[in-house]
């Protein structure tokens, strides 16, 4: 089983400090593990009777295909993260979910989700907030698709995932482990891999962020903050 420092739980603690019941609860929630090899599906837009996902390891992706083969990456689930939650509630995905990287996952029936909601709402609220900080997510995503310019929705990108890995404990300040290559980058930011590389390079010549041997370091994170308008999220209210 696993202890209550799970990444989920580290999470959750910014929302509201866990009593031993509930970290008891959300341990035994998290107590079966499937490894994944990366760039297996586990969720296929369109599927039902599905499981939800609670990542705790590795890197993962949600998406969805255009009819001409391209697709339109979503989201980047990170240890930590639930996925398909939404889908599994309303009984079918609306989009795809494969691993980036080799991960493991804890998957979690429909009936077990609701059984936690109803045996412990102080959890399922937490659980409710992450989910809402996801979802705030994707708006910003939907955003700088329509609306930042190239430069602007990469910087933005870089400073979301530099806070979401803050929030679990796994990146310092000015660095984190990075696995997206330039073809994944322009999947999620609607660019070609090339204006990729050519953002990436102005980012570096203006002494802002660096990304090299699949590590991000941000040089400047007031500025870049300025340049992405990026307004960093508060992590909760922190309830007892």
């Amino acid at each position: 089983m696993l202890l209550k420092t799970s990444h989920l739980a580290t999470k959750l603690s910014t929302f509201m400090q866990l009593s031993e019941r509930e970290a008891h609860c959300l341990a035994d929630l998290q107590s079966f593990s499937l490894s994944v090899n990366a760039g297996k599906e586990l969720v296929h837009e369109g599927q039902t009777g599905h499981l939800a996902y609670i990542l705790q390891t590795g890197w993962a992706c949600s998406f969805k295909l255009l009819p001409d083969g391209g697709r339109q990456i979503i989201a980047f689930p990170l240890p930590g993260d639930c996925v398909g939650l939404r889908s599994v509630l309303l009984h079918t995905a609306d989009h795809s979910f494969s691993a980036l990287t080799d991960v493991v996952v804890s998957s979690v029936e429909a009936s077990r989700m609701m059984r936690v909601f109803n045996e412990f709402p102080r959890l399922g609220a937490a659980i409710l907030w992450a989910a809402s900080r996801d979802e705030a997510m994707v708006v910003e995503h939907l955003v700088s698709i329509g609306r930042r310019s190239a430069i602007e929705r990469t910087a933005h990108f870089f400073l979301e995932l530099s806070e979401r890995l803050q929030l679990v404990g796994l990146a310092p300040d000015r660095e984190f482990d990075c696995p997206l290559n330039q073809y994944v980058l322009a999947d999620a930011l609607g660019l070609s891999a090339i204006h990729v590389n050519r953002v990436l390079r102005q980012l570096r010549e203006r002494k802002l962020m660096t990304l090299k041997d699949r590590k991000v370091t941000i040089l400047d994170r007031a500025k870049l903050n300025v340049l992405a308008g990026f307004q960093p999220q508060r992590a909760g209210h922190n309830q007892s």
